[in-house]
Order: C-alpha cells, then structure tokens, then sequence
C-alpha cells in the first residue's frame, strides 16, 4: 500500500521506494530506507507530515505514493 492511502496515525514499514532517482535519493537522505519503520503524523493542506528515525518531515502527495509500505 502507498503511504498516501495510509490512514493518519499508521505505522509501518517500508517495502520499496519507487520513482525517479531523484525522489528516491530526496527520500533516502530524510532516512527512508527499506525496511525503516514510518509513521503518517497528518496531512495538511497536501503535505504529509511522517515521523522516520525521530524526526518529522513534510513531503508532498508525490513523495508519499512512491513510498511502499508492508
């Protein structure tokens, strides 16, 4: 399932990261990596706020549907 189907509050963990190399590496330097546990905090006005490694970032509907979760 695509992190942007999540429901908020949803915890899990990543399967695999697709899109471009640019989105991918974007996605890997905030800490998403396979396996990685993620957590969907809110979705504000498009964004979508998750939580990965203790740390919380906002990124877009885009970024959010190249994220597999299991």
């Amino acid at each position: 399932m695509p992190l942007s189907k999540a429901r908020v509050g949803h915890t899990g963990l990543i399967e695999t990261i697709s899109g471009n190399d640019k989105i991918r590496q974007f996605l890997f330097s905030l800490g998403c990596s396979e396996g990685e546990e993620i957590t969907l905090i809110s979705i504000l006005a498009g964004n979508y706020i998750i939580n990965v490694k203790d740390s919380r970032y906002a990124i877009d509907k885009k970024m959010a549907k190249a994220i597999q979760l299991i």
